[in-house]
């Protein structure tokens, strides 16, 4: 039976030793025919398994290549070395898998983050993406975790929608027409979707959020956690075409009762890696160490990895409003000095990410809170404040900023007003007929309730300090690129 093996992780962990077991995994490294580095991806560390010099026969020693799959019986024994407390003593290995050591391209060896990336399908296999996907796996369960805990229901939204949640337009759109020009069409030329497998014209949803509220309208607290696509021509260390959101919706929540579970949500989960995922936490922390040393001063992390993440956990959250936030970039130093690309000279204006560091790592050096968004700036469906001048209509949003990356949670408070629903939405051209079933949860029940949303990748990104979001997912989707 192969389910009767021990994992590495499990035996490094435990101090016991003289009794036999059976290992499974990869060959990391062969030194002198005689000693085994075995990983098999339950730790970045691997195992030592020693075979005794004539126990194997010459063909099957030149399998034992990097890469090769084997399976390897023995006893658990202190080890001499220096390093390692155990190792294994072979009595029998056995080839599951053969690998071409000429054509292998994971070599023992330093690889760039490039190289790898055109290797994704094996990049796994090293040590700097055992980490990360280790922490992504224990990010993602803490998400779940954590809504559970506080009884909010799991909803699945669908993947293909007719909706455009967000109202930019950016859909990969999902259709069985023929895309040979021979798809019928209207009188003026255009698709008829009517013939289309729906009926009507879909796309790849870019966001759970609009179905979200109809189900908060039932459970009164519900969150989604799932696959998002934008069709953006974005070749950033930010940006993906398909992503993973978390998208709680909370009935009963004004703005301020969603930034406190936003708060809370952050330092939970990153709370959860920082106790669970220690030893992966430190290697990635060095590695980043490492590769900052390359960059000018000006360009480095102003504090380390897990001080970083120690930062967040530990401090409250700053509360801000937009209007105070310009005043205060306006007013800074920063910006009479022309250090901004993108200058703060009036309101109104969209923060960019270098705003949105300069607060939370110059002014306050603490995560922020914004709030309170110019209208103009922002989707249809937050809620409209009350009591602003005529010039300055602002909505009940809000962005968490974090140190080294920016925005990372975008939320509302949603718009429960009916007619000023309707109203906002004309003025976006946004067709009622298309969401009628969202108006009826403002004429059938409505009430107060509020939103965000958080970009799985950037929030692994952030916890594993990798540059670029490509390296945060498993087979990235980007312009140009849809391998795997």
């Amino acid at each position: 039976m192969y389910n009767t093996r021990t994992k590495i992780k499990t035996l490094l962990s435990s101090d016991q030793a003289h009794f036999t077991t059976t290992l499974m995994g990869w060959v990391r490294s062969f030194r002198n025919n005689q000693f085994i580095a075995l990983n098999d991806g339950s730790t970045n560390n691997n195992l030592q398994v020693v075979v005794e010099l004539g126990m194997l026969d010459e063909t099957t020693q030149k399998r034992i290549s990097v890469g090769a799959c084997i399976k390897a019986t023995g006893e658990v024994i202190p080890s001499m070395g220096k390093g390692q407390k155990i190792e294994l003593k072979a009595t029998s290995i056995e080839i599951l898998g053969d690998c071409d050591p000429e054509s292998f391209p994971i070599q023992p060896k330093k690889h760039s983050l490039e190289f790898l990336r055109e290797n994704a399908h094996l990049r796994f296999r090293t040590n700097t993406f055992g980490a990360v996907f280790r922490v992504r796996h224990a990010l993602a369960f803490a998400v779940h975790q954590f809504f559970n805990e506080k009884g909010f229901v799991y909803m699945h939204t669908p993947v293909i929608t007719a909706s455009d949640a967000e109202g930019a337009g950016e859909m990969f759109k999902v259709t069985t027409l023929p895309m040979d020009g021979t798809a019928p069409r209207n009188e003026d030329g255009s698709i008829n979707y009517k013939e289309d497998f729906f009926g009507r014209g879909t796309n790849l949803t870019v966001s759970g959020q609009l179905e979200g509220e109809l189900a908060a309208m039932a459970f009164s607290e519900i969150y989604t956690f799932g696959p998002t696509f934008r069709a953006e021509n974005s070749n950033t260390t930010r940006h993906l075409a398909e992503f993973w959101m978390i998208e709680p919706e909370m009935a009963f929540y004004d703005l301020e009762d969603n930034a406190n579970l936003a708060e809370e949500f952050i330092k939970y989960v990153i709370q959860y890696v920082t106790v669970h995922n220690a030893e992966d936490l430190a290697f990635l922390a060095a590695r980043l160490e490492e590769e900052e040393k390359s960059l000018p001063q000006d360009k480095r992390s102003p504090m380390s990895l897990m001080d970083k993440l120690q930062f967040v956990i530990n401090n409250d959250f700053e509360r801000v409003t937009y209007t105070q936030a310009i005043d205060i970039l306006r007013e800074s130093n920063h910006n009479k000095k022309k250090k901004f690309q993108y200058p703060i000279d009036q309101w109104g204006v969209d923060l960019q990410s270098e705003h949105e560091r300069y607060l939370v790592e110059k002014h306050f050096q603490k995560p922020v809170i914004l709030t309170n968004y110019p209208a103009a700036i922002k989707a249809f469906y937050m809620r409209q404040d009350d009591d602003c001048a005529p010039d300055r209509q602002t909505v009940s949003a809000m962005d968490i900023l974090a140190p080294g990356i920016g925005e990372i949670v975008g939320g509302s408070q949603r718009e429960e007003r009916y007619d000023k629903l309707t109203q906002r939405m004309k003025e976006m051209h946004i067709p009622e007929e298309d969401l009628w079933w969202y108006l009826d949860t403002r004429r059938f029940g409505a009430c107060v309730h509020a939103g965000f949303g958080l970009g799985f990748e950037r929030l692994v990104q952030f916890v594993t300090g990798m540059a670029n979001i490509r390296d945060v997912i498993a087979f990235p989707r980007y312009p140009g690129s849809a391998e795997f």
